[in-house]
């Protein structure tokens, strides 16, 4: 058997990530081992062909729960389209991209399902699939790649 290129990273039930090629340097996600696949809110999702013939997808992506602050408009090519069954048994097809993530320092490629995640309590869902490349997560613990810096956070309540 061949050790992995990794060693393992504990990380905690809740995590700030950052999105680089999204231009999202601060988003809190929740770490959800029960999710195959992660998750983000996304709106005024428009699916579009490019002038190569390849299908993509422009949406909005607001990085703090109840402000529209800092929003941005991120395009990117259909990884895929899935059917997903949410925690709560409802099944929608979402489109699914692919996005670089920072999690706890590791830059990693993970598929990323869009849907509209306003009732939930974070814009962002890291799932097992994004988990697999090398984490561990310790669940009575939050934040263990660190806090944003305090405005950062304030802006995440609202304030």
């Amino acid at each position: 058997m061949t050790e992995p290129p990794y060693s393992s990273t504990i990380v905690g039930w809740r995590e700030w990530v950052t999105l680089p090629g999204a231009g999202v340097p601060w988003i809190k996600a929740k770490i959800d081992t029960g999710a195959r696949t992660s998750s983000l809110h996304a709106f005024d999702v428009e699916e579009f062909r490019r002038d190569d013939g390849a299908d993509a997808v422009r949406f909005g992506v607001r990085p703090w729960q109840d402000s529209d602050e800092d929003a941005v408009v991120v395009e990117c090519p259909v990884h895929d389209r899935r059917t997903v069954r949410s925690s709560s048994g409802h099944t929608e097809e979402r489109v699914v991209v692919l996005m670089d993530v920072t999690l706890h320092g590791r830059m990693m490629s993970a598929e990323i399902t869009l849907t509209n995640r306003d009732e939930m309590g974070f814009r962002m869902l890291i799932g097992r699939e994004a988990l697999r490349n090398g984490f561990l997560v310790s669940p009575g613990e939050s934040f263990l790649g660190g806090r944003a810096p305090r405005p950062v956070r304030r802006l995440n309540r609202g304030r």
